[in-house]
């Protein structure tokens, strides 16, 4: 009888713990403030992270700096993503900012990150957004930030994206499993 009172309530006890551990659903989540801002994500670093991209320019005018680019998706987004190939509704996409520097301690060659510029946000919610996918830009102390108009992101999107709205294209992890569900354009990785 000792024996199977100590097993319930170690049970009882891990369950407890899997609990306390699990992050808050509504943190991965799109947050708004009253006026109808995004909430700047807090967490996103504990979200997955996809790729990362370094000097990345999609005009043909080369750009005033190089930086990296570090894109995270939260967790639940990306299993979904791994069982369909498609985002569901209410995904978020972080694209951390990061200025470049090559000298610096020990390093004799190539590059590493350093501060931030701040994070681009995407976000897919189609009860909000008439179409759909929305676009967000937060300097370093923003707490929220209202939608950058259509013609800033939201066409570059829908033209260039390999999977809805998103550059799958530069995700090598994703690539693969939007192919085998078929939700992959392939035209995306036209040269241009």
């Amino acid at each position: 009888m000792k024996r199977i009172l100590l097993s319930s309530a170690t049970i009882v006890m891990c369950l407890g713990f899997l609990q306390a551990a699990a992050p808050d659903p509504a943190s991965d989540h799109p947050q708004y403030s009253s006026d109808n801002h995004l909430l700047r994500p807090e967490n996103y670093r504990e979200w997955i992270f996809l790729s990362s991209g370094f000097g990345m320019n999609y005009s043909p005018q080369p750009g005033s700096h190089e930086m990296f680019t570090n894109v995270f998706v939260p967790q639940w987004t990306y299993r979904e993503f791994l069982n369909s190939g498609k985002w569901p509704d209410h995904t978020t996409f972080v694209v951390e900012e990061r200025m470049e520097q090559s000298k610096g301690s020990i390093n004799k060659h190539g590059h590493f990150q350093t501060d931030s510029m701040g994070i681009g946000v995407e976000v897919k919610d189609e009860s909000r957004f008439p179409n759909k996918w929305a676009y967000f830009n937060f300097d370093e102390g923003d707490k929220s930030a209202a939608a950058n108009p259509k013609q800033a992101c939201w066409q570059c999107h829908e033209d260039h994206a390999a999977v809805e709205h998103s550059f799958v294209q530069f995700y090598p992890t994703l690539k693969p499993v939007a192919k085998k569900f078929g939700t992959y354009k392939q035209a995306a990785e036209d040269v241009k």
